[in-house]
């Protein structure tokens, strides 16, 4: 009986077919990873700032906002706005949401926090 010979490179089409979409869906979950990864950096650096601010006897703005920026590199655009509100130091913490695309723009990411104020 002949081989059949019909089916043959049939894989490697589909593979090649199958490659634009994989790299796709993978570059939509990265961005889905850098979404939720600027979200907890931002939380954070205003819960870091907001501590510092609350535990500064002068310039606590400025503490706060060099707390805030510590960890967070130059991409990330941060904006920092802080100041008290009662007996609670509040520190509001802005980010750039970085792309892959650099046309793309997705906006900000808001994270606040707060520390009540130690005073002597």
């Amino acid at each position: 009986m002949p081989a059949r010979r019909g089916d043959r490179g049939q894989v490697a089409i589909e593979f090649v077919g199958m490659v634009p979409l994989i790299l796709l869906l993978v570059a939509a979950v990265w961005e889905c990873v850098l979404i939720g990864y600027a979200f907890s950096l931002a939380g954070n650096a205003a819960d870091e700032g907001a501590r510092a601010g609350a535990v500064a006897e002068e310039g606590a703005r400025e503490a706060c906002t060099a707390a805030a920026g510590e960890h967070i590199g130059d991409a990330w655009g941060m904006r920092a706005v802080c100041g008290p509100s009662g007996d609670i130091y509040k520190a509001t913490v802005r980010l750039k949401i970085p792309v892959l695309y650099p046309g793309l723009n997705f906006g900000e990411i808001t994270g606040t926090g707060g520390a009540a104020m130690e005073k002597e």
